[in-house]
């Protein structure tokens, strides 16, 4: 028994020391493949490594063995990159808390981040290490990385703690206080900067850098002498880009030494950063070039300043105004100092950059404010300026100059100085000139009134008086225009205004209208006595001089007048030739008479006349007893003149040439044609009375009385209640009782709607209507008369008519009557009435073909205001522009611009200098751009546009502050005009894109 337990107790002894034996020669198997994959990893063949390590982990049952192996494992991981590598660290730090390789973990990854240049991964892993289980020999290396880290990500606060802590270490010392410098370098901490530097430039390592930075050091510490030693010593040792760097630092530190000769080529070589200059980089050049009096080089770096809003740019805007004063350039320099005057920074700058630009805008005109406006609120601001006297001086005188009446008329209103009180008599009288010229006469004539009630100027109260007379002529106050026409000419000081030359035409046109015709011809004869230079004016005086003696029955003296207007062959001889025949006719020369109408007719084919000498050639031929002729003469007339107004005159004089021949029933013929065609004329009228006579002659009274009822106007039983009913409203009109009358035509109207007077009613309606300002009642009965057949009253119903039509831009309903009235008008001025509302109607309605072709034929015609000339060359222009002819438009403009007033004017310059800038002429183009603003800076809309335009100019010669300044003026002064400030806007887009190139400072943002 004791044998078998013995036995038993061996066996069990043999078999533990098998297992143990197997165990060892295992874990001795592991340790040897674990040596070999550290080997393999301290070899950095990390991959081989990583598959041997996972291998030994996985087959050995020791714990340590276990977590070396992951250890390595993951920082395999690490160093190959691989997604799950950080899992890995944090992985085994979690599954072997105890491992002594936990800090090492955290050391190691970090170190190999670091060594790698991954800065942030590397400061990720040095924030878990614990800084307590770190060796001593590895704290400085700890330290050191761990700090630059932290600086490399931005945490320069905790690097600097870090850096600190390895001031006095032999290995990272130096590079700890480098760093500490540089960061206070950066941080503008530039005597601590200085300081750590100076510890360290005996550094082979740092002698390099430190060169520049120092260099930099002491120039932003003022020690500019040292700054230009340190960085030209460092020239011969650096690169371009570094050279570019130390080019500013020594052009930098001679300006601020006042060096300014010196500094500009160290300034010229700079080439910024990324290739892009600041704000302040142009300024410095362009004060030192400014300082050596080269004002040209100066204003190239100036004006390459844009948006600026600070010190710098307020400073550089007020010597770029002074550099182009040196050169001339005034409206360059008024956009300078308008720039530098609205800023605050300096506010000695400010007040007297305010000073010039005041001064400026009154010699050459502001085409942002009136220059009143500038001058005012000058010596609002610095009321104390010893400036001011010149100030207030320049300021009355602007009232005038500035030629912006409407403006300098609101800041005048209510100045009480003497030298106020004759500058408001001035502008009134010159903005009504403006009103006037724009057919405004109410109003023009308030303001000459003012002008007068103001007399502090005898030369402007006797023009003034003149003009105020002219818009009382021209509203129909004769009376008035005479008593002031008269009060003008006793006035001394008329004398020599330039009003005084045509007087006695203005006088005997004034008489004319009053029917006074002995004054009028007594007038006109001194004008053609005294004015033999004027043709035009003369040949009119003529023809006035000739119809006052034919109203007044001199006709001799008629015929004498109506021939000097003939030999003058400027305007109307159609018209004297039919005075002069029409006058041999009243002196009893008959023959004379039909031989001067007979030869008219050939002479004068297009004439409006024509078919007036027709007429009167056929009643000559009847007094003359040549019946034949007369009738034959009617009879051309109705056939070359269907629409003439002595088409129903014609036939009915043929029915009474008949009548009076017993030729009855050719009689009855013609009377029958006119009161069927021409119904409720006082033609068809007369025709029916005498056809009466007829048929009661030849006793066939029912046949009479059976016709008479066809005819819907005449009502034979009501004929004297119709007469009598008419002529109690014709009274009423005859002695302008307005509303009377309005009102007893209406009655007429409501109980004869067909009566004998029913034209007559309605034009007279209408033309009350009108003279109360009441349109939409007068249309309707102008349209009655139109729609009638052709009538005395029919051609100013046409021209009333389309003037209501065209007021209300009814261009489709006034076009065919302005037709009618061109073909129709017996007035040679309402056919160039037609016309010209013809061209604008069409150019309206975008017809630009057809209004080119009426503005032609308007400017065809030999006597035209210039204001009708003006507006058809416009009409061409403008069209020319919409169909992009560009050539034409060029030339009708330049026409405008010789003849034209007011906002035509203002339109023909802005084209002016279009065309200019077109042709690459930009100086000449801003030379016209200024002119508009000066001149016509009321017009608000093509000063705006001619903003615009001058700064196309100027950025096409390089100067993008200017052109970038008057844009900006554009979008902030003119926001009413909404297509000019969506030009101005992408026009400055595109220059602030393209400079933002070169100038860091410019931003590119709306």
């Amino acid at each position: 028994m004791a044998h078998k337990k013995f036995s038993l107790l061996v066996g069990f002894l043999l078999l533990i020391g098998q297992t143990y034996a197997q165990q060892s020669a295992t874990y001795t198997n592991d340790l040897v493949d674990y040596q070999k994959a550290l080997t393999l990893y301290n070899n950095k063949q990390y991959q081989a490594a990583q598959s041997m390590f996972d291998k030994v982990k996985d087959a050995t049952d020791n714990e340590q063995l276990e977590a070396d192996c992951t250890y390595y494992y993951a920082n395999c991981a690490v160093r190959l990159n691989q997604l799950n590598a950080d899992t890995l660290i944090e992985d085994f730090v979690e599954k072997y808390p105890t491992s002594t390789k936990r800090n090492t973990a955290f050391m190691d990854v970090a170190d190999y981040y670091f060594d790698s240049g991954k800065y942030a991964y590397a400061r990720k892993w040095y924030e878990k290490v614990d800084e307590g289980n770190i060796g001593r020999e590895e704290r400085d290396r700890f330290s050191f990385n761990y700090g630059y880290s932290l600086y490399t990500t931005k945490d320069e606060v905790e690097a600097q703690k870090y850096f600190n802590r390895v001031l006095n270490s032999k290995e990272y010392g130096s590079q700890a206080k480098y760093y500490i410098g540089f960061m206070a370098y950066e941080g503008d901490d530039y005597n601590k900067a200085n300081e750590y530097f100076e510890q360290v430039s005996d550094n082979e390592k740092y002698q390099e850098k430190l060169s520049y930075y120092q260099a930099d050091l002491n120039f932003k510490l003022g020690n500019f002498e040292k700054a230009i030693t340190l960085a030209e010593a460092q020239m011969k040792k650096s690169n371009p880009s570094e050279k570019s760097e130390l080019s500013k630092i020594i052009g930098e530190s001679y300006f601020n030494l006042k060096k300014y000769k010196e500094a500009i080529p160290y300034l010229t070589a700079y080439q910024g950063k990324k290739g892009k200059w600041s704000n302040t980089d142009y300024y410095q050049l362009g004060y030192a070039y400014y300082k050596q009096n080269d004002f040209e080089k100066a204003i190239s770096e100036f004006n390459k300043i844009i948006g600026g809003t600070n010190s710098v740019a307020q400073n550089a805007y007020y010597h770029l105004g002074e550099s182009y004063v040196n050169l001339g350039k005034k409206q360059e320099a008024l956009n300078a100092f308008r720039n530098a005057s609205q800023m605050d920074f300096d506010l000695k700058i400010q007040e007297d950059a305010w000073l010039n630009y005041a001064k400026l805008s009154y010699e050459i005109g502001n085409p942002y404010q009136s220059v009143p406006q500038v001058l005012t609120s000058y010596l609002e601001t610095y009321p104390q300026n010893s400036n001011k006297a010149e100030i207030e001086t320049l300021l009355i005188d602007s009232y005038i100059t500035s030629k912006n009446y409407k403006e300098a008329l609101r800041l005048l209103e209510g100045k009480s100085s003497f030298e106020n009180k004759v500058a408001y008599q001035k502008v009134t009288f010159y903005r009504g000139i403006e009103i006037y010229n724009e057919g405004d006469y109410k109003e023009a004539k308030a303001l000459f009134e003012k002008s007068i009630k103001e007399p502090r100027d005898a030369k402007f109260t006797a023009r003034a008086t003149f003009w105020k007379a002219e818009t009382d002529y021209n509203i129909g106050n004769y009376d008035e225009a005479l008593i002031g026409f008269k009060q003008f000419k006793q006035q001394s000081e008329a004398a020599g205004a330039p009003e005084m030359t045509n007087i006695d035409y203005n006088l005997g046109y004034t008489y004319f209208k009053q029917k006074n015709y002995s004054k009028s011809t007594e007038h006109f004869k001194s004008f053609v006595n005294e004015r033999k230079d004027d043709k035009l004016r003369l040949n009119d005086a003529y023809l006035r001089l000739g119809d006052g003696h034919f109203v007044s029955s001199d006709y001799q003296d008629a015929i004498s007048a109506y021939d000097k207007a003939i030999a003058l062959k400027q305007i109307e001889p159609d018209y004297a030739d039919f005075q002069k025949a029409m006058s041999y006719g009243y002196i009893g020369q008959g023959s004379t008479k039909i031989q001067e109408l007979n030869s008219f007719i050939n002479t004068y084919s297009k004439s409006s006349l024509r078919d007036d000498a027709m007429y009167e050639l056929a009643n000559s031929y009847v007094k003359a007893n040549q019946n034949e002729k007369a009738i034959t003469t009617y009879d051309r007339l109705n056939a070359e003149y269907k629409n003439s107004v002595f088409n129903s005159k014609s036939v009915l004089r043929q029915g009474l040439i008949y009548y009076n021949a017993s030729q009855n029933d050719q009689a009855l013929t013609k009377f029958k044609s006119v009161a069927r065609n021409y119904p409720s004329s006082e033609e068809a009228v007369q025709a029916v009375a005498t056809a009466r006579l007829i048929y009661i002659d030849l006793g066939r009274v029912d046949e009479y009385a059976a016709w008479v009822k066809t005819l819907d106007y005449v009502e034979v039983t009501d004929a004297d209640m119709d007469n009598t009913t008419y002529l109690a409203a014709e009274k009423q009109y005859l002695e302008n009782k307005t509303d009377n009358a309005i009102k007893q035509f209406n009655t007429y109207l409501n109980q004869f709607p067909n009566g004998i007077h029913a034209l007559k009613s309605h034009f007279y309606l209408a033309e009350l209507y009108s003279k109360k300002s009441l349109p939409e009642n007068a249309q309707p009965h102008y349209e009655f008369v139109v729609n009638k057949p052709k009538s005395e009253f029919t051609e100013q119903a046409i021209v009333k008519l389309s003037e209501t039509y065209l007021n209300s831009s009814q261009w489709n309903k006034a076009i065919p009557l302005l037709k009618q009235l061109e073909t129709e008008a017996d007035y040679p001025q309402n056919i160039i009435y037609a016309q010209s509302n013809l061209m604008n109607a069409y150019y309206q309605q975008e017809k630009y073909k057809d209004a080119e072709s009426y503005a032609e034929k308007v400017l065809s015609r030999s006597k035209l205001d210039n204001k009708v000339r003006s507006d058809a060359q416009i009409i061409i222009a403008r069209s020319a522009i919409k169909t992009g002819n560009e050539s034409k438009a060029k030339s009708a403009y330049a026409t405008v611009e010789k003849i034209a007033t007011g906002a035509l004017a203002a339109e023909a310059l802005y084209y002016n200098a279009y065309f200019k800038n077109k042709e690459g002429s930009y100086d000449a183009s801003n030379t016209t751009a200024q002119r508009l603003a000066k001149d016509f800076s009321s017009y608000k809309y093509y000063s705006a546009k001619g903003l615009v335009l001058m700064a196309k100019n100027f950025y096409a010669l390089k100067d993008a502050f200017q052109a970038t300044y008057i844009l900006e003026s554009v979008i902030s002064n003119f926001p009413e005009f909404k297509d000019v400030v969506q030009e101005a806007q992408t026009q400055l887009n595109i220059i602030k894109a393209e400079q933002a190139k070169t100038n860091s400072s410019i931003t590119t943002e709306n």
